[in-house]
């Protein structure tokens, strides 16, 4: 997880949570924290910036303070670059980060450098993390904005020669196109959103498309990855959807399945649900 100098889940509750970012306290939305109560009704009004949904699609910034238009924070050694975006969002899951050290252990320790697909991969923390310990890294995202966010995010952290493809593409055309070209991997990881579309409009919903995108990427491994990741934060989809689902996709192969709640824990002890991972390893 993140140094707490470098994030902080501040306080949640109302549907809200609160989070500081570096040196700036960020107000933003979060259904997981709709039952909960604001433990520090005190520390709301003092957030520079506060994020307000007005649709299901769009949203609007109130900024307090005066914010440079992007700032930084680092895990370990990588410095990821952080920004205010119209969807609220702000460049970086801090809930992904509980996943980081797995990966780069599991590089670290393989003996060789794998070759891993990071699907749905956003900004590039899992990529980079997994490049910093070894790998050769596949990053597929559809936003070319978030291809371009991760890129320089590896040029901050001094990892621009590292040996990682940069690509915009749909994921599940992506996975199907490599499975026709024959190329192999040793490991994937995926970050599926609920709906989402491709560079091209590919519409995606999480309940159809996850299925045979998940058996496509064991084929992707020729069946025996070394692991497959998945992390989801979609309504209902917990730990026996996730285990069910790589179970399913694993077929016969010999291995286990692994689940986790992903929860993020404030300053004052709590944890706020913020979906599952789980993973199929040998």
């Amino acid at each position: 997880m993140f140094a707490a100098h470098e994030y902080q889940l501040v306080d949640f509750g109302a549907g809200r949570k609160l989070e500081r970012f570096g040196p700036f306290l960020i107000d933003r939305p979060a259904p997981a924290a709709a039952s909960a109560v604001p433990a520090d009704p005190s520390a709301w009004p003092t957030a520079a910036a506060r994020y307000e949904r007005s649709a299901a699609a769009d949203g609007k910034w109130t900024v307090a303070v005066d914010m440079p238009p992007a700032w930084q924070i680092s895990w370990r050694q990588l410095t990821l670059e952080l920004r205010l975006t119209e969807f609220g969002h702000l460049g970086v899951f801090p809930e992904h980060a509980e996943c980081w050290p797995w990966l780069f252990d599991q590089i670290a320790r393989a003996g060789r450098p794998w070759t891993v697909l990071n699907l749905f991969a956003y900004t590039g923390g899992a990529s980079l993390a997994m490049a910093a310990a070894g790998a050769r890294v596949v990053h597929v995202d559809s936003a070319r904005s978030s291809v371009s966010w991760a890129r320089r995010n590896a040029e901050q952290s001094g990892l621009s020669a590292a040996p990682i493809r940069w690509i915009v593409e749909d994921a599940a055309k992506f996975v199907r196109r490599e499975l026709v070209r024959g190329n192999r991997y040793d490991a994937v990881l995926l970050d599926p959103p609920s709906y989402g579309h491709g560079p091209k409009g590919e519409p995606w919903k999480v309940a159809v498309g996850l299925p045979a995108l998940l058996r496509d990427c064991f084929a992707l491994a020729g069946g025996r990855p070394r692991f497959v990741l998945l992390s989801c934060h979609t309504p209902d989809f917990g730990t026996q959807e996730a285990r069910d689902s790589l179970q399913a996709a694993a077929g016969d192969a010999v291995g286990r399945v692994v689940t986790t709640r992903v929860e993020l824990s404030s300053t004052d002890g709590r944890r706020m649900p913020s979906g599952v991972v789980a993973r199929w390893e040998i």
